[in-house]
């Protein structure tokens, strides 16, 4: 069985989506455990001694200075999820709101927050038994954290709210009563425990960017296949040019060109057939590498996050409870703003490589790459299609967290808007997934217009995974159909891993 023990300290990405996807089960380790009910002891002594402490007896947000009895604790919880549940949309897909449950499981992990343990093994539960709540995508202002998408993951906890079970939506309280889990009565903190963080902005923007790193490979293989239908000038690749301005991205990205092309007849060397190419073709290393850069940067902050406390109060082991801010998202709203930027740019190149490949009078290939032109269109709207995604993600590019909007009677008067942050660089990846694919077909048709000549090391595998699924269009096809296919490759890993089973590519 494959399982994902949580720490709270040591969840990678690789987990994340082993979790969120691949249908791994998640375990506490005993010292998880130990650390969570230290904690809970530490919130039972605050409630018996009627101690005023934020968010255990008192209100919330505006309400803080409302002392709550002891008595009424249990009520305060379950008010704060029912009022709290004001999410609107589209809900998230299975494979978002698992890892959304996966980060909030592995930050109650860590032993700061005050839950029960009881109450922390009930969402794992959820988790392995197929328990997924309907979690609508908008509502979070990502400070307070997420406190209207997380809400919605702990109504069906508490018999309300609905929720996936074995691919039927329905009522929380009948997906809870099928599964075999018992519901949970919350308890002083535990509400606020559960809702208070960047969980979902978090989940949103780690699958985004598992998505962008492979797409930045994608990009490349897709670069090289243009290169290599266009004649392209592989010396621009020169490891010394790029050694001269090191950025890793630069010169990673340019290895990766000349490792793909290994072999190739198709490419050619300066002065052979033309001095230099198009930008598109030779600063590939200087733009796919600027955003591998970025991808990287983002990398490291979201696995940072992904193990960090954003609670609040937090519950530390000497006993203080300490009200801060570490459920304010606006280090992953810069970094997800940051990834939806760098992403739109490998769109952007990308489309303009396919206007190379398909504009007759920028090459020396069939218009459009097909036979018997006017009367056939072949890949005309194709680049018509891939220009709609482009400037859909330089309006998506725009960067959610500058803006700003106070909430709660002006207590909390600034947030990161995070979540949108993450959203929208989830739908630049996805955009631009199509848009590479889009260059991908069109570089194979441009390819079989040239005879006698070799494909590279890697290149000719993309070629063979590609020709696969797609095959030459000959005449005007329904296309939409056949761009779908070579999406499909890009998007179940089959072509990227087939690559990089003969060459090296990094990011």
């Amino acid at each position: 069985m494959n399982v994902v023990n949580l720490t709270g300290n040591s969840l990678t990405i690789e987990d994340l989506i082993n979790v969120a996807a691949n249908g791994y089960r998640v375990c506490l380790t005993e010292e998880a455990k130990e650390r969570v009910t230290k904690a809970r002891e530490i919130v039972d002594n605050i409630v018996d001694n009627s101690k005023i402490v934020y968010g255990i007896t008192t209100g919330f947000g505006k309400f803080s200075d409302v002392t709550i009895s002891g008595e009424q604790c249990k009520t305060l919880q379950r008010n704060l999820i029912m009022s709290h549940s004001c999410g609107t949309g589209r809900s998230f897909p299975k494979e978002i709101t698992r890892a959304i449950m996966l980060l909030r499981a592995n930050n109650l992990s860590k032993g700061y927050s005050g839950i029960r343990l009881s109450t922390l093994e009930t969402l794992i539960d959820m988790i392995n038994k197929g328990v997924h709540p309907a979690i609508p995508e908008k509502g979070s202002l990502g400070a307070s954290g997420d406190l209207a998408p997380l809400s919605h993951m702990v109504l069906p906890m508490i018999g309300e709210g609905e929720a996936e079970f074995e691919g039927v939506m329905m009522s929380g309280r009948e997906a809870m009563e099928k599964a075999g889990i018992s519901l949970v009565e919350l308890v002083a903190k535990e509400g606020l425990a559960l809702i208070n963080g960047t969980q979902v902005m978090t989940a949103v923007g780690a699958i985004s960017l598992y998505k962008s790193m492979n797409l930045l490979k994608l990009s490349d293989i897709a670069a090289a296949m243009t290169l290599e239908a266009l004649r392209g000038i592989r010396t621009a690749f020169d490891p010394r040019v790029h050694q001269v301005r090191p950025h890793k991205g630069q010169i990673d990205t340019a290895q990766n060109m000349l490792n793909l092309v290994e072999g190739s007849t198709f490419v050619t060397n300066q002065g052979e057939i033309r001095t230099q190419d198009a930008y598109t073709l030779r600063c590939v290393p200087q733009v796919h590498g600027a955003s591998k850069d970025a991808v990287n940067y983002v990398k490291e902050k979201i696995e940072i996050e992904m193990n960090s406390v954003t609670d609040n109060p937090i519950v530390f082991e000497n006993g203080d409870v300490i009200s801060g801010g570490n459920f304010h998202g606006q280090p992953v709203a810069l970094s997800f703003d940051f990834l939806g930027i760098a992403v739109a740019e490998i769109a952007n190149i990308s489309e303009r490589r396919l206007e190379r490949l398909i504009n007759y009078q920028l090459n020396d290939l069939p218009p459009f790459l097909v036979k018997n032109g006017g009367l056939n269109s072949g890949f005309m709207i194709t680049q018509y299609a891939a220009a709609s995604l482009v400037s859909e993600n330089k309006v998506l590019a725009h960067p959610a967290s500058v803006d700003s909007i106070p909430s709660s009677a002006n207590q909390e008067d600034h947030v990161s808007m995070g979540t949108i942050a993450a959203r929208k660089s989830f739908d630049i990846v996805n955009n631009a997934t199509r848009v590479v694919a889009t260059e991908l077909m069109a570089a194979c048709q441009a390819i079989d217009f040239r005879d006698g000549l070799m494909l590279g090391k890697g290149t000719s595998e993309a070629y063979r995974i590609i020709r696969s699924k797609v095959s030459f269009i000959k005449e005007d096809t329904v296309m939409y159909k056949e761009l779908d296919k070579c999406e499909e490759l890009l998007l179940n890993g089959e072509l990227l891993k087939a690559v990089e089973g003969k060459v090296k590519i990094e990011i």
